[in-house]
């Protein structure tokens, strides 16, 4: 055991610890500690009241063992007693007790309130500031209750000393963070304020930090911090170095206090008074000289406090934004740190330039460090400098630069480290979209993201590259052509068969006429991923297939084939089978104009913000972008194409509620009614449910000068209705609505609902011409024993047609209502 010196104050705890320091295993000390809890416990407990200095051996050995990771469940109420004393270390080492083992939800807290509010008035320095430094570390709802209005009084007060008010501005400001409803500065806040031109550099120092956190919840009652603020920064940047020598460090006056006074002006605009910001101008200037000046010294500590002021002025002028000198010169001087030998300077260089690359006046001086950006991009050593070095080509992009810088990121990709793919395929992803003057340029460089990062490139890229294909005419054909050939890669990512998928049953009529890009090879080339997919995927070229019947019926046998065998109607997955049997009985069953109808081209998306944006925004990155970044790129030509929130998922190339308006009136309702004189729907009208209510056209009657109906025409003959009446029958096999029935005179409707045995069907008789039907009747016959189960109700609906319907309820399971 080492020797103990006879000055020491506190031989028992000495050895103590050197007892512990020697134990040769856990066990040991895990012993001589319990051993000691064990003698400190009957200590406590004895009859023999302790003094003064052994209560704090103990509670310094208690709080030894604490430090080493023992719980201690005693000892408390000795170091409250501790505080009573009149003595300094005994006080000091209550205090240390307190703050470290007490609870701020403590039973001993009032007792603690009491020994501190005797300190408090006490005046003695030293106790105050003991006192001081147990509230700040404690922090407790009760203390902040029992002390906020008196900590104020001691800060402003002009009998306290120096050291007593930094202590009670850092313990003010603790209490304001954990309750900052209970610290009101009111009356004191004028007092709070002129702290900063206290003589102590000390006192400022811990006022600033006071007075910025105020200010950025209460900036109206703090504003006058303002001027006082300028007029101090200015006396320390115009100073020499032996000025303020006390508070000199390597040669930089004052840079802690200097940095705190920067950051404050940075929760305001610029002074509006003419002479402060004059001032404040004159002073961010000398810093950047200051900046250019020789390094006074070889130390690391001196460059980093001299930089430390810099970059705080640099974010204050990028925080004003209304000074084009003082940003050009920023831009230059962070410049300069790009090729800085200082990993952490080239890193917060490239952070400041991509918030320069947003204000307008430094954009271009942004721009021309480009190279050096690209160059840092390729061969950093750091991630996360890599990754600012991304994030600063992202701001400074622009659509003179736009297609040099995707294909620089798009280079890089190949290597980037996996933590940041995801975001870099996201940013190119808006880059192309943002500035693609040539929309062909923005489908390959989204093919070439999906082929270089495919399982990084998110279903928001892909969905946003088929809205702009089918919003924009002019680049179909090309996407057409350039996703086939990307799929004739041996290896392409699933992403890339979503979007052939996608494109190819919607557009790949643009490219058949080319031997090498026939329907067959489109399909047979599709087909060949199909097995290697998801079920999503798989989905989705189901829904490609049965749209490649549309577009090419010569595929209709060899498609049926694919959606008869087993694989698909016998699929474990329900989608996948429900889709193959729908798909082939459409096929099977639709006429070509009905097909033709339900398989029609995507119609153009809605244009709203891109959900690329709102996914990047997520990352919250300093390259992230707002919402209206993207807008301003409306405003400066560059319009952008589809809807964001709107994804091609794999149904909506199949099947949607809506219907697809007819060329013939809709008189029931049962379906939408076109207007009057209107063309057939076109190819980019809505997509229509599988087995929705349209049905072919019917030609209206004429009506001559007498009010009467003309002839029919020649070409309508009975079989040719009875066939189309078939068709429409057909339909009621899986839904409840629709027309049954329609000629040029006529248009028979039905409405069906059914719960459990119970059945009830509406029919509806549409007058189609301009005239009133005279003596019309409706009957109902009823074979055998059915006529028993039916109960038919005749109601004349109010309506303009002056027709009557009937109404026909019908119970299933033995007796049969007719209404």
């Amino acid at each position: 055991m080492p020797a103990v010196s006879k000055g020491d104050g506190m031989r028992g705890l000495a050895v103590f610890i050197s007892d512990i320091r020697n134990c040769k295993s856990k066990e040991a000390e895990i012993k001589r500690i319990n051993k000691e809890l064990a003698n400190i416990r009957s200590k406590f407990k004895g009859d023999k009241a302790l003094d003064g200095y052994s209560k704090k051996k103990y509670v310094c050995k208690l709080l030894f063992i604490f430090l080493l990771g023992h719980d201690i469940d005693f000892g408390h109420m000795e170091a409250v007693n501790l505080l009573s004393s009149n003595k300094y270390t005994e006080k000091q080492i209550g205090y240390l007790f307190i703050s470290v083992l007490v609870n701020s939800n403590s039973e001993l807290i009032r007792l603690i309130n009491n020994a501190i509010k005797n300190d408090l008035s006490s005046r003695n320095p030293t106790f105050m500031c003991l006192a001081l430094h147990c509230i700040a570390n404690v922090g407790s709802r009760e203390m902040a209750e029992a002390f906020a209005s008196e900590i104020p009084r001691i800060l402003v007060a002009g009998d306290t000393m120096d050291s007593v008010k930094q202590s009670a501005a850092l313990c003010l400001l603790r209490l304001y963070k954990t309750s900052p409803d209970l610290v009101l500065m009111g009356e004191w806040t004028s007092r709070v304020v002129h702290l900063l031109n206290d003589q102590h550099m000390g006192v400022v120092t811990a006022a600033i930090s006071l007075i910025t956190c105020l200010s950025q919840k209460n900036p109206d009652e703090f504003k006058t911090c303002v001027s006082l603020a300028v007029s101090r920064l200015s006396r320390i940047v115009s100073s020499a170095s032996t000025d303020l020598q006390d508070y000199t460090y390597y040669f930089v006056p004052a840079p802690w206090l200097s940095c705190k006074l920067l950051r404050l002006l940075q929760c305001y605009p610029p002074p509006e008074d003419g002479a402060v910001k004059g001032r404040l101008v004159e002073c961010l200037e000398t810093i950047l000289n200051k900046a250019q000046e020789p390094p006074k010294s070889k130390k690391v500590q001196h460059s980093n406090a001299k930089n430390a002021i810099l970059f705080e002025a640099i974010s204050l002028i990028i925080h004003y934004d209304s000074e084009p000198n003082l940003l050009v010169r920023a831009c230059n001087q962070l410049g300069q740190f790009l090729q800085h030998r200082e990993t952490n300077l080239r890193y917060l260089a490239l952070e400041s330039m991509c918030t320069l690359a947003s204000s307008e006046f430094s954009h271009e001086a942004v721009k021309t460090h480009i190279e050096t950006v690209i160059n840092a991009l390729k061969t950093e050593r750091d991630v996360s400098v890599r990754q600012r070095a991304a994030d600063l080509l992202y701001a400074m992009c622009d659509r003179s630069n736009a297609k040099q810088i995707v294909a620089e990121m798009l280079s890089y990709l190949e290597t980037a480290d996996y933590s940041i793919r995801e975001e870099m395929v996201l940013k190119v992803a808006i880059l192309a979209e943002k500035y693609a003057v040539d929309y062909s340029w923005y489908v390959d460089t989204i093919l070439n993201l999906i082929r270089i990062a495919g399982d990084y490139v998110s279903e928001e890229v892909w969905y946003r590259v088929i809205q702009i294909v089918i919003n924009r005419d002019d680049v179909q054909g090309y996407a057409a052509k350039t996703v086939f050939e990307a799929l004739q890669a041996p290896a392409c990512h699933e992403n890339m068969v979503k979007v052939g998928g996608y494109i190819l049953g919607e557009f790949g009529n643009l490219i058949a006429g080319d031997p090498r890009s026939s329907p067959l090879v489109q399909f047979n080339l599709l087909h060949s991923k199909f097995h290697l997919c998801s079920v999503p995927t798989r989905a989705l070229l189901l829904s490609a297939y049965i749209k490649f019947i549309n577009l090419f019926p010569e595929t209709k046998a060899t498609i049926q084939e694919v959606l008869r065998c087993d694989s698909q109607i016998r699929n474990s997955d329900v989608e996948l089978q429900q889709r193959a049997v729908e798909y082939l009985k459409l096929s099977s069953i639709a006429s070509t104009d009905v097909l033709a109808t339900v398989l029609e081209e995507m119609p153009p998306f809605p244009e709203r913000e891109s959900s690329i944006l709102a996914k990047l925004k997520k990352k919250k990155g300093p390259g992230a972008v707002s919402v209206t970044e993207l807008d301003d790129s409306k405003r400066e030509g560059g319009e952008l194409n589809g809807g964001g929130d709107r994804g091609p998922d794999t149904a909506a190339m199949s099947a949607s509620n809506a219907s697809t308006p007819s060329p013939s009136a809709d008189l029931l309702g049962i379906r939408s009614a076109a207007p009057v004189g209107a063309a057939p729907p076109s190819a980019g009208s809505l997509l229509v449910d599988v087995f929705s209510e349209a049905g072919p056209a019917a030609p209206s009657a004429a009506v001559n000068d007498d009010g009467f109906l003309s002839s029919a025409p020649p070409s309508e003959d009975p079989a040719t209705l009875l066939s189309e009446a078939d068709e429409l029958l057909n339909k009621f096999v899986c839904k409840n609505n629709g027309v049954l029935f329609e000629n040029q005179l006529l248009q028979i409707g039905i409405k069906s609902e059914y719960r459990q045995n119970l059945g009830r069907m509406y029919l509806f008789y549409g007058n189609k011409t301009s005239v009133q039907f005279a003596s019309f009747t409706t009957t109902v016959s009823c074979p055998g024993e059915l006529q028993s189960h039916i109960l038919s109700v005749h109601k004349c609906l109010e309506t303009d047609l002056q027709l009557p319907s009937r109404r026909l309820a019908s119970d299933l399971g033995g007796s049969i209502l007719i209404c």
